[in-house]
């Protein structure tokens, strides 16, 4: 028989997680070969284990840590398999986990035969979604289509985002100035002025009061 695929959880619920790798260690093509309680856990455990998928819960330490840390595995590894595993189930959360890159998205309190299914299926390169979250997804790109400004499309952009840029933007986001966040990270104000022109260009905005603007409208102010 073929190797067993290895996958990696991330919930900060002790049960949960002994539940899930008891019922994924008892399947004979795949195994449990991690498991982590936080963000910062699932992070460190992907970028030094061997593994196939991770199935990764949203909240965590924060309300969205196992978003940030998506983002953080696939900055690092574009090509690493996630599925959300959760208890939201809110358009908002639905359209920011998906736009962090993840393959599928389940809610908790399915069946154990559903969560196997979405798994072997993203596994073999097909992941599916249940038909809310598929329904969410694509009247968020039909949306897009609309306007560039959509959820979908910011939180695009926010993926993308370096460490530096992020910090930037919660400055902003607090109110500081130029030459107070060139001060608040001990850089030249010219140095501050360059990227927030990289910001500007990644947005789409000529002022970085759209930008401030716009993440309060869409209400992710949590996502920094």
């Amino acid at each position: 028989m073929a190797d067993k695929k290895k996958i990696l959880i991330a919930d900060d619920f002790q049960l949960l997680r002994e539940d899930l790798t008891e019922l994924i260690n008892n399947q004979r093509d795949m195994e449990v070969v991690g498991t982590a309680s936080s963000g910062k856990e699932i992070v460190n455990l992907a970028r030094n284990t061997e593994y196939d998928l991770i199935l990764m819960d949203i909240e965590m330490e924060t309300m969205n840590a196992g978003i940030l840390a998506t983002q953080e595995i696939r900055e690092a590894d574009p090509e690493a398999g996630i599925i959300f595993l959760t208890a939201h189930e809110t358009r908002e959360m639905i359209v920011t986990a998906m736009g962090a890159g993840a393959l599928d998205y389940i809610v908790k309190g399915c069946e154990d035969e559903e969560i196997l299914y979405h798994i072997r299926c993203a596994l073999k390169g097909n992941p599916i979604m249940s038909n809310k979250i598929h329904e969410t997804v694509m009247q968020e790109y039909a949306r897009l289509q609309q306007s560039e400004k959509s959820l979908l499309f910011f939180i695009n952009n926010i993926s993308k985002l370096t460490a530096t840029e992020r910090e930037m933007i919660k400055l902003l986001l607090q109110g500081y100035k130029v030459h107070e966040i060139a001060e608040a990270r001990s850089v030249e104000v010219s140095t501050i002025k360059t990227q927030i022109k990289g910001l500007l260009r990644k947005f789409g905005c000529s002022r970085t009061k759209e930008i401030v603007q716009i993440i309060r409208e869409l209400n992710i102010e949590h996502l920094f």
